[in-house]
């Protein structure tokens, strides 16, 4: 039987999400039903349909206690909000259910692993806890000896109050469940535990797979762990991350440690560390595995800093990437969206071997729902010169996208977007020179631009009036472009 607490979230999203203008959404990424979304939760697969669930707080724009918001597709693209999972109703869980992941277990059930928080009256200091509940892809039963894996079983030096965000698989060779879960340790910083389960319910420690050593950021959260073309990739979001050169910046970062795993000894031996998302909002990735074998990612679109600048009159706040896949090219992980958004192309207009200097607009070329592939040149360029790109743009607003030729730097600005407030708004990136590569794709208020088959990505949000649907090109000295745009019609 579903709690009082979680009959009314459903309740209310349902009553509220009739209030909600869809032209105010994003056409082709998940946004929350009402109210506020971060994290992606229990990326899975499940009864032939994919569920997404995120941490959600469906009665304000703002970060609230969170609940888990559900939704599912088919093809990552077009989503079915289904009613709310889990509200915090329990001891174990009274000041959230906090961010987790899915499983599908041997008897056919749905399983949400995920964390618990409780804050003490008197000390105001907080527990952490993992726990599950059990269910059949629309209700979930949480079980009675929850928490199932609590602080007496962190290794020595392991912080209770730090404590989240499991990740949890099931290992068909071994026969065990397995689940990483970011932990602070003594240091300060963080590390991923590994733990295992004969049946999700009795739990033991394993081993620290990695830890931060306070070199990349203090606590690691939102971990995951899984192979990818014969490579080891542990997925991790460090908080207060110290920038280093163009590759890690201030603050909230997610990040790639790619390296080899002794699956018997549970040893795994990092060997590279990048970005994964080098844009101004991704943060908390989370995989799933699809049945043609496909990796595919999706992060929380935003950034808390950017939510000072959310429209005021919505009903809701917060937006997921694109589905990405994953793969493995010369030690780097790159990222692509998914397949499946190319059978939404239409209204295709192509240019190729257009050569241009002035300010110049292209017809055919705008909009604020596309898909746009576009290959610049400049292969005289010298230390001055820059190919400026703006959408989203009208007689007062644009966004910008600046490549440096000569030194192969690539700028994204927002400063002229429209936000109230003033926040970082300029990222740099290191990318290839004289020759750049991208795909961009923008969906309304977002633009998440692909360089060099996704060898990097930079995943923004801007609130520019819709009406301002120019692009337009520009150089300093005389550039080359092949540039094809799609509509994307959904």
């Amino acid at each position: 039987m579903n709690s009082k607490s979680l009959i009314k979230a459903r309740e209310y999203e349902l009553q509220e999400e009739a209030k909600v203008n869809v032209n105010d959404r994003a056409a082709f990424h998940l946004t929350p039903r009402v109210g506020w979304m971060n994290d992606p939760n229990g990326f899975s697969y499940y009864k032939g349909k994919y569920h997404l669930f995120y941490q959600y707080y469906p009665y304000d724009t703002s970060w609230g206690p969170m609940h888990w918001g559900h939704a599912c597709t088919e093809d990552f693209i077009k989503w079915e909000y289904l009613p709310a999972a889990l509200a915090p109703d329990q001891e174990y869980d009274d000041f959230g259910c906090w961010s987790g992941s899915a499983v599908e277990l041997a008897d056919g059930t749905h399983a949400l692993m995920y964390t618990g928080v409780v804050e003490d009256p008197q000390t105001k200091e907080f527990t952490q806890t993992q726990c599950l509940a059990v269910g059949d892809g629309i209700d979930y039963i949480k079980l009675e000896n929850n928490p199932v894996i609590d602080g007496s079983l962190l290794p020595e030096g392991g912080s209770r109050a730090d404590f989240r965000d499991p990740r949890i698989w099931y290992d068909k060779d071994d026969q065990l469940y397995y689940l990483v879960v970011g932990n602070r340790t003594e240091d300060g910083s963080g590390a991923i535990l590994l733990f295992q389960s004969p049946d999700v319910k009795q739990w033991e420690y394993v081993t620290t797979l990695d830890r931060s050593d306070n070199k990349y950021g203090k606590m690691w959260e939102c971990p995951d762990f899984f192979s990818l073309d014969d490579t080891q990739v542990l997925l991790v979001s460090p908080q207060e991350m110290r920038a280093q050169k163009l590759e890690f910046h201030n603050g909230n970062n997610s990040i790639c440690l790619l390296g080899s795993y002794n699956k018997k000894k549970h040893k795994f031996e990092r060997e590279r560390v990048q970005s994964v998302d080098q844009g101004l909002d991704f943060y908390a990735p989370q995989t799933v595995e699809t049945p043609d074998g496909r990796r595919i990612l999706i992060g929380w679109m935003q950034s808390w800093e950017s939510s000072r600048n959310q429209p005021h009159d919505n009903k809701f706040f917060g937006t997921m990437s694109i589905p990405r896949e994953l793969s493995i090219k010369d030690g780097r992980l790159l990222q692509k969206p998914v397949k499946e958004l190319e059978k939404y192309r239409d209204n295709r207009v192509s240019y190729q071997g257009v050569t241009f200097k002035e300010p110049m607009q292209l017809d055919g070329i705008n909009g604020r729902i596309l898909d746009m592939d576009i290959c610049l040149q400049m292969p005289e360029a010298t230390t001055n010169d820059v190919v400026t790109i703006a959408f989203a743009k009208d007689h007062e607003n644009e966004t910008i996208i600046q490549y440096f030729p000569h030194s192969g730097l690539l700028r994204f600005d927002r400063n002229n977007c429209g936000f109230d407030c003033d926040i970082l708004n300029v990222r740099d990136v290191e990318t290839t020179p004289y020759k750049l590569k991208l795909r961009i794709l923008l969906d309304r208020y977002s633009s998440e631009i692909f360089l060099n088959e996704g060898e990097r990505v930079l995943s923004n949000t801007f609130y520019t009036p819709i009406q301002a649907t120019d692009i337009t090109f520009h150089a300093t000295s005389e550039a080359y472009m092949d540039i094809t745009k799609w509509d994307l019609m959904l």
